[in-house]
């Protein structure tokens, strides 16, 4: 069972890496022909440098792309003394460098992982999970994100966020031409301002921000879907929940962050579309853009799975 399991792992990877690399080529190709359309063959040799160094640039800062579109910002241990007690404990029993935390404001209840690998992790939680969540269950949650750490599936989901957010910047500039009508603080706080954006209410897509999302969205979610499966999620669960020693309680918490994402869902914007599958659960009501982006699979199903490895029976 451990070599199947392995062998699994191992597929998985391999086919997250060939998806990633087949975007970066696809990308790189789509700017040689836009260069070649607006200035020949030295404009295709100028799109392709610009393209490589796009990626080279998102391969190094993808962690803090993703953190950015969140408004996430690092936490000590004296503000979140056991949020670092549950990581470290996790850590240690899963064998792995204890991860930068960072912290989103956002309402909605919801974590991620970012990094190139277990030395350059970081693990962001928003401040609606750590309400809505009591400590065995938010055990669980980081347990979650600490297997999608040391899996290292986190580095094909993290740079396929990063290239998603560099395609959709065009859409995200957009942002800033908007009518003056929109709040000064919508544009100061950004996407996920508590009670606004957090809550999904009054932060809509502008006229221009729709029809950039219209050419730049689709391509910017096949990205990110060569890249991800809904298999790494239920693996992270079953694992997860082998490694807080708990299954019914990563449920629970599945159950509560699936309510406080649909009541508070996240207005699917450029940046923040470009990060949504790295979250444990879509920020997004699936309608309109966000469906191409849903990488996740049905929250019942996972329950399911989970309610089954601890051994109940339906």
């Amino acid at each position: 069972m451990a070599v199947r399991g392995y062998a699994l792992r191992a597929a998985e990877l391999a086919g997250a890496a060939a998806g990633l690399a087949t975007s970066v080529v696809l990308l790189i190709a789509g700017c040689a022909l836009l260069g070649v359309a607006a200035a020949g063959a030295g404009g295709a040799v100028v799109a392709i440098v610009i393209a490589v160094l796009l990626v080279v640039a998102v391969f190094a800062s993808c962690d803090r792309l993703a953190l950015s579109a969140m408004l996430a910002r690092p936490v000590g241990e004296v503000e979140q003394p056991e949020l670092y007690r549950l990581v470290r404990e996790l850590s240690k029993s899963g064998r792995l460098p204890v991860p930068r935390l960072y912290l989103s404001p956002a309402d909605q209840p919801n974590s991620f992982a970012v990094g190139r690998g277990p030395r350059t992790a970081t693990v962001c939680c928003t401040e609606g999970l750590l309400r809505v969540l009591d400590e065995p269950e938010l055990r669980g949650v980081l347990a979650h994100e600490l297997v999608h750490v040391s899996s290292r599936d986190v580095l094909a989901s993290s740079v396929s966020a990063g290239l998603a957010t560099v395609i959709t910047f065009p859409a995200s500039l957009a942002r800033f031409v908007r009518p003056t009508g929109h709040s000064a603080r919508s544009v100061a706080t950004g996407p996920v301002a508590s009670g606004s954006a957090g809550s999904g209410r009054g932060s809509g897509l502008g006229v221009v921000e729709t029809l950039l999302m219209l050419v730049f969205g689709p391509v910017a979610a096949i990205v990110v879907r060569l890249a991800v499966t809904r298999e790494r999620e239920y693996r992270a669960d079953a694992s997860g929940a082998l490694l807080s020693g708990d299954p019914l309680a990563l449920a629970s918490a599945l159950r509560k962050i699936d309510a406080g994402t649909a009541e508070l869902a996240l207005a699917p914007d450029g940046l923040r579309t470009s990060v949504g599958h790295l979250m444990i659960a879509s920020p997004f009501r699936p309608e309109g853009f966000a469906r191409l982006f849903l990488t996740h699979p049905p929250t019942g199903e996972r329950v399911r799975r989970l309610e089954a490895l601890a051994g109940y029976r339906r």
